[in-house]
């Protein structure tokens, strides 16, 4: 008999948390908050997101003169072959 009103009053507590976490969650002072939180969340965003645009403009760079710095090492090992050959 006891557990039946263990679980009522679990049950009921339950009940009274919940339509109070309810009440919390939509108050204006929560929402308010929520607002803040969300607006913090945009601004890292957008730092995050211009930091991800320097680092790929970067990358683009060094991967501009890697090429360029290839190209005239090619350019110069073909140079030695011909003169090479010529001799």
């Amino acid at each position: 008999m006891m557990k039946h009103y263990v679980r009522l009053a679990c049950f009921v507590g339950g009940a009274l948390f919940g339509s109070v976490g309810v009440k919390l969650l939509t108050s204006k002072d929560a929402k308010k908050a929520y607002t803040h939180i969300t607006a913090a969340g945009l601004r890292i965003k957008d730092s995050v997101m211009e930091t991800v645009t320097d680092l790929q403009e970067n990358t683009a760079d060094i991967l501009a003169s890697a090429k360029d710095i290839n190209e005239a090492r090619a350019a110069s090992e073909a140079e030695i072959q011909i003169d090479g050959e010529e001799a």
